[in-house]
């Protein structure tokens, strides 16, 4: 029962990640348009990151892959891509703000 309960959840992981990684491949071309969603970018390809990380976290748990190290990078370059967007974000806000 916990094994029939634990795939059903991977399942419904892998399902909304996928979902995630459309939206953020659609607002990738709005973020190009509007000036103030620019520092975006580097938050929707985290997005996308995270979308392959829970599918390899549910290969994993299937055993249909072993872990690799990319189990390991990937949640790197998701906290890596977070830092900088943060970063970017603020860096726009101030600049917006010092010019009025």
């Amino acid at each position: 029962m916990v094994q029939y309960l634990e795939g059903v959840l991977q399942v419904a992981a892998i399902f909304l990640s996928v979902v995630a990684g459309i939206f953020a491949a659609s607002l990738f071309k709005v973020s190009h348009e509007t000036e103030h969603l620019k520092p975006w970018r580097l938050l929707i390809v985290a997005l996308i990151l995270f979308a392959i990380e829970e599918t390899l976290g549910a290969l994993v748990a299937f055993k249909i892959i072993l872990p690799t190290f990319l189990t390991h990078i990937v949640p790197t370059a998701i906290l890596i891509s977070l830092i900088f967007a943060l970063s970017a974000q603020i860096k726009h806000h101030t600049r917006k703000h010092d010019e009025f």
